[in-house]
């Protein structure tokens, strides 16, 4: 009688790459009824936006100075980020956060602090443009501008707002003119 361990060898092989190839044709069903079930719009905006009303009567009750927060800005404008920081009684801030109609960010950033530090860090290294000003709303404005923001800055006894952004001068003049300072709301 001959030797059948060889046989039964090759047998055993082949039936192992096939169990291998059928294992990888389950595992890519599954993998791609996985895929169907996940929601991906592609359309669908990747920035989230966030409420910031609460945070916003807190800010005008607590802070030392007028908060500002828009009214009106239309649909089109969704707020995307909102801090308030009052761990620091000299350096209180506030910040709210926008993109635009044109998906560009805009932003209001105040403080109690330092103005000239401030609105260097929150612009990132902006500089004012000679004595260029604006008016807007009745207020006068002077206007910064940076590497990668453009910025409106009004400095009053106290407090300094900041509105900045990526967009044109139009957009920060948007936001600007809706704003309304108030202090102390309920």
């Amino acid at each position: 009688m001959g030797d059948d361990r060889g046989v039964a060898a090759d047998k055993r092989g082949n039936k192992t790459v096939r169990d291998l190839v059928l294992s990888m044709l389950v595992l890519g069903v599954v993998v791609y009824l996985i895929y169907l079930f996940i929601p991906h719009d592609s359309k669908a905006s990747p920035v989230k936006a966030v409420s910031y009303t609460v945070e916003l009567q807190q800010a005008r009750r607590d802070a030392p100075y007028p908060v500002a927060g828009p009214e009106g800005l239309g649909a089109g404008w969704r707020a995307n980020s909102v801090t308030y920081d009052a761990s620091d009684a000299k350096n209180v801030t506030w910040h709210l956060g926008f993109i635009d109609p044109a998906q560009q960010y805009v932003s209001v950033e105040q403080t109690n602090g330092p103005a000239a530090a401030f609105v260097r860090k929150v612009t990132l290294g902006a500089h004012r443009d000679g004595n260029r000003t604006v008016e807007v709303a009745g207020k006068t404005w002077d206007r910064w501008t940076g590497g990668r923001y453009a910025a409106l800055v009004r400095e009053e006894t106290g407090f300094t707002t900041v509105v900045l952004g990526t967009d044109g001068e139009s957009q920060l003049r948007k936001l600007a003119a809706a704003l309304q300072e108030r202090r102390g709301e309920q």
